[in-house]
C-alpha cells in the first residue's frame, strides 16, 4: 500500500489554501472603444489594491488581442465580505475612475477559487 505522500509526490504539487475570491473585470471590445492599459496598471489597479488593503492577495491585467473583450483585470481577495466592504466604502471612487482609462462599461465576474497550484 502506497502512502498518500508518495502518490502526491508523483502527481505534482497541490496548493491547499483558505478559500479566496477571484474578481475578474472584463472590458468589452467595440468599434469605438478605447482602453489605456498604462493608466490601468499604473493608477487604477494599484488604487483598487490599496483600497482592498490586506484583503488583496494579488492582481493583474492583460490585453486581449481578438474576440469579445479588449482587456481584463483580476484581483485575488481574501473573502467576498472584504470585497463587498471595500466596494461599499470606496466603490464610488473606484468606479468613478473608469472614464480615465476606458469608454466602455466593465463586466464583473466574482467567484470563489476552487483550486490551483503555486
Amino acid at each position: 500500500m502506497q502512502s498518500i505522500r508518495s502518490v502526491g509526490d508523483r502527481i505534482g504539487r497541490v496548493c491547499n489554501t483558505a478559500p479566496m475570491l477571484a474578481v475578474t473585470i472584463l472590458y468589452p471590445r467595440a468599434d469605438d472603444s478605447t482602453f489605456d492599459m498604462d493608466y490601468y496598471t499604473s493608477k487604477h489597479m494599484p488604487m483598487l489594491a490599496e483600497k482592498l488593503g490586506d484583503a488583496c492577495q494579488g492582481w493583474g491585467a492583460a490585453t486581449i488581442a481578438a474576440g469579445k473583450y479588449a482587456a481584463m483585470g483580476w484581483a485575488v481577495v481574501t473573502s467576498e465580505d472584504a470585497f463587498n466592504a471595500t466596494m461599499g466604502a470606496h466603490g464610488a471612487a473606484i468606479m468613478g475612475d473608469v472614464p480615465n482609462y476606458t469608454n466602455v462599461a466593465p463586466e464583473l465576474l466574482v467567484g470563489e477559487i476552487a483550486g490551483g497550484s503555486q
